[in-house]
């Protein structure tokens, strides 16, 4: 089955460069763009919404402009759409299931009553078993240029980010990019407080060496799949969070991985994505964990 990119809008800024993004992602990979709006009937006591016929007619009219839009760009892009009646999350997290990816404005909502990508989105990140790509309103095709990489966070054992380096190589490969892997690293707390313990560190060679051959394990099968892909291994200290946010600036795209985190008061997303697309200008994709 051919699964397409689906971009979901609201008729924000935020949202139609999600879809633009999308629709330029479609024909990189040489696939069918399906446009999607979650819409509910909302009435207003201040505002004349008009009844529920008449406000689907106009949400269907801008989904409508918005498609013809990308189909002006991209003649040759197979596009769908549909507007599709009930809850935004529920109706995200359903076209996700069918999409090789789903594409979404970062935040706001606007002058099409629809999802509010932030608490919503995030409900969306969580549910969602295909990878989420949050776009800003300011992301332009010139950001994908020479010299701006795809950056990728790898941690833990090579199995728990596979799902995110394969992401990001196919990515890079498609975009003729380079790839940034980070693996981030902080001190065992009691290093940080033991003098002794830091200096028998130092003697066994240092936690760095070690975090070193930790990312260049988790990429070796990666490599091998993808050899044009030129890689830049990048171990630093620091919280991922930070140390992802530090080489942002120069990056067309940005993927981290997500792995369920179920807590008492509900589902997370976890610190390190959700610091990175509250902070980071590039798009990034959320990449559920195998």
């Amino acid at each position: 089955m051919t699964r397409p990119i689906t971009a979901g809008i609201d008729g924000t800024e935020e949202s139609l460069a999600a879809l633009a993004w999308a629709a330029r992602e479609a024909v990189r990979r040489g696939l069918p763009l399906r446009v999607v709006h979650a819409w509910r009937f909302q009435a207003h006591d201040a505002v004349d919404t008009g009844d529920a016929a008449t406000q689907e007619r106009w949400v269907r009219e801008a989904v409508g402009e918005a498609a013809r839009t990308v189909t002006e760009r991209h003649p040759d892009l197979a596009v769908t759409t549909d507007v599709l009646e009930g809850d935004a999350v529920e109706t995200l997290v359903g076209v996700a299931a069918d999409a090789e990816m789903l594409v979404l404005g970062s935040r706001g909502h606007g002058r099409i009553m629809g999802f509010l990508v932030g608490s919503v989105g995030q409900q969306v990140i969580v549910e969602a078993r295909r990878p989420v790509v949050f776009v800003r309103a300011g992301d332009r095709p010139s950001n994908e240029v020479a010299g701006h990489e795809v950056v990728v966070g790898q941690h833990g054992d090579p199995e728990d980010s596979a799902a995110a380096l394969g992401f990001a190589f196919e990515a890079a490969a498609r975009r003729g990019a380079t790839l940034r892997a980070v693996r981030a690293w902080t001190l065992p707390p009691m290093f940080a407080y033991s003098p002794a313990s830091l200096q028998l560190l130092d003697e066994a060679g240092g936690l760095e060496p070690f975090e070193q051959k930790a990312l260049a394990a988790a990429l070796a099968p990666w490599r091998e799949r993808y050899p044009d892909v030129h890689v830049v291994e990048h171990v630093e200290m620091g919280s991922a969070g930070q140390v992802l946010l530090s080489v942002a600036g120069t990056a067309q795209l940005m993927v981290v991985g997500r792995r369920d985190r179920r807590t008492a008061v509900g589902a997370r997303i976890g610190s390190v994505a959700h610091g990175v697309l509250h902070h980071a200008d590039c798009p990034v994709t959320v990449v559920p964990q195998a």
